[in-house]
């Protein structure tokens, strides 16, 4: 191996540990947020008059307009966006880092090495897709809600003016 190749080797192999732990907590936040929308869902189910973010924001603010309720719709979502964008590209990369050992070992006959690696690879990549997949499903059904009242918002702010 060259020069630059080993460098690139050892470089990437220190991004393992801080993405293994990015990953743990972005696993954390998909189990709390997940947690957060069942509660939300027996909120609905159990009452009429649930938690309704832009409604209270427009309670709070009643000069605001819709450009900045929509800002505020973008802005309660972000981190679930972020989220579900970002696990599987570092689901990735934890799954790449660890095959260029692995691959090393099959090369030298280490097959206990070769177990190592790939179990830590796709260990996280399975976390990273169950992260995205929960936050995903909450993105989606958060947005259309959401939408939802900023749909009666808008028909309650064109009936004020």
């Amino acid at each position: 191996m060259g020069f630059i190749e080993l460098s690139m080797s050892q470089i990437s192999g220190l991004f393992l540990l801080p993405v293994f732990l990015v990953l743990a907590l972005i696993f954390a936040y998909a189990l709390f947020e997940l947690g957060r929308f069942l509660f939300e869902i027996i909120q609905r189910q159990l009452s009429a008059d649930h938690h309704k973010p832009l409604t209270w924001y427009y309670q709070k603010h009643p000069e605001a307009d819709l450009e900045h309720l929509e800002l505020q719709v973008l802005k309660h979502l972000e981190p679930l966006r972020v989220v579900s964008r970002i696990s599987p590209m570092l689901g990735l990369i934890a799954t790449m880092i660890p095959m260029g050992p692995a691959l090393m070992g099959v090369a030298s006959g280490d097959f206990m090495s070769v177990a190592e690696n790939l179990s830590a690879a796709f260990s996280a990549v399975i976390i990273a897709l169950l992260s995205a997949s929960m936050v995903f499903w909450v993105l989606s059904v958060r947005r259309r809600w959401l939408l939802e009242e900023l749909k009666q918002l808008a028909v309650m702010i064109d009936h004020e003016a």
